[in-house]
């Protein structure tokens, strides 16, 4: 049986008012919600079953979307965008985001990207606009993890200035109210706030209990860049081409596990809670109502809480266990993961 997209929003009567879900203000004088929803429905959920999914979480409250043109499923979201929009709720209420793909990185291929985003989404503008990933490298949908496109170059900045320019001229045009990166690394960052006209007020990054990127994260926070982080609970959706054998799982961790038992609540939980308590917006990712009404709890100061001494713990179990590690997007037949986060301090080329 298909499933159809719903065609109407009707406000949930125990749902979280928006209003009181705090904000971050960005250093562009912007305001973003606490904690948002993505929509990479990986190779697990259909484009229409995440649409539904989008106004089911908005009837309860939720109003930042995380979306992104390679996810193959805006005008899906598009529809139940216009359908909140049309039960009601405000423009200025909703804070959707999107990201440009690797293969859109050219002169005018950045803006061309954006306003077919904003056609699919049916918006006027964009709140915040993502560069996806800081190369031009594309693999095709499907392909295995040890893929390589002949067209695959490492980072060369000179041309990432060039797409951030596109972005910046976004901002200009009125297109987008506020531009960021995307697993992006220091080294690549301290050379874009060098060269950049706009600062990048947000960064999307790879954070959950067993990745922490303490060091990074604290390096975002010092130069006013607001950390969002994806992967949240540990990404057990996410495509098996990511997983590896010696990746761990969050939500079965001892101390992760102990706190949710004092608590009364799903490993998961603790894992957003986490996120939100230590200053991150986390993006969680689900279709099913009691999980995406948990996770927009979890931005309320009121639900629950983590104590300090549980939080010190928690800072204890990082595994350094990246799990989207970006293979596909290699340039050179023999080189590993690692050549992409410059883990040495140094771009690879």
């Amino acid at each position: 049986m298909s499933v159809e997209l719903k065609t109407t929003f009707v406000m949930a009567e125990d749902g979280v008012d928006p209003n009181i879900v705090p904000k971050k203000k960005l250093n562009n004088g912007t305001e973003m919600p606490a904690i948002g929803m993505g929509t990479f429905g990986s190779d697990r959920f259909g484009n229409v079953e995440i649409a539904n999914a989008v106004i089911g979480a908005a009837e309860f409250g939720q109003r930042a979307f995380d979306c992104a043109s390679v996810y193959g499923n805006e005008k899906e979201i598009g529809v139940a965008l216009k359908t909140i929009l049309d039960g009601g709720v405000p423009r200025e209420e909703l804070y959707i985001t999107s990201k440009v793909w690797n293969d859109m990185h050219g002169e005018g291929d950045v803006i061309k990207s954006c306003k077919q985003s904003l056609a699919d989404l049916q918006l006027d503008y964009l709140d915040l606009y993502l560069v996806h990933w800081p190369f031009p490298n594309f693999h095709a949908k499907g392909c295995t993890v040890d893929s390589r496109s002949a067209d695959a170059k490492p980072y060369i900045h000179e041309n990432f200035m060039k797409t951030w320019a596109q972005m910046e001229q976004l901002v200009e045009m009125g297109l987008v109210k506020t531009i960021g990166t995307s697993n992006m690394t220091k080294a690549k960052m301290e050379l874009v706030l060098r060269d950049c006209k706009i600062k990048p007020a947000v960064t999307e990054m790879e954070l959950h209990p067993h990745f922490q990127q303490q060091e990074l994260f604290d390096y975002y926070v010092a130069n006013e860049i607001q950390p969002v982080g994806f992967c949240p609970i540990g990404s057990p959706t996410r495509p098996d081409r990511d997983k590896t054998e010696t990746d761990t799982v969050d939500i079965e961790d001892p101390v992760v596990k102990k706190i949710a038992a004092r608590l009364g609540v799903h490993p998961a939980v603790v894992c957003i809670k986490w996120a939100v308590q230590r200053g991150q917006i986390p993006i969680p990712f689900s279709v099913y109502q009691a999980e995406y009404v948990s996770n927009l709890k979890c931005a309320l100061p009121d639900y629950m809480r983590i104590t300090d001494e549980e939080m010190a713990e928690l800072a204890t179990i990082d595994k350094n266990c990246r799990l989207i590690k970006g293979q596909v997007f290699l340039w050179k037949e023999n080189q590993t993961w690692e050549d992409l986060w410059d883990e040495d301090g140094v771009i690879a080329q």
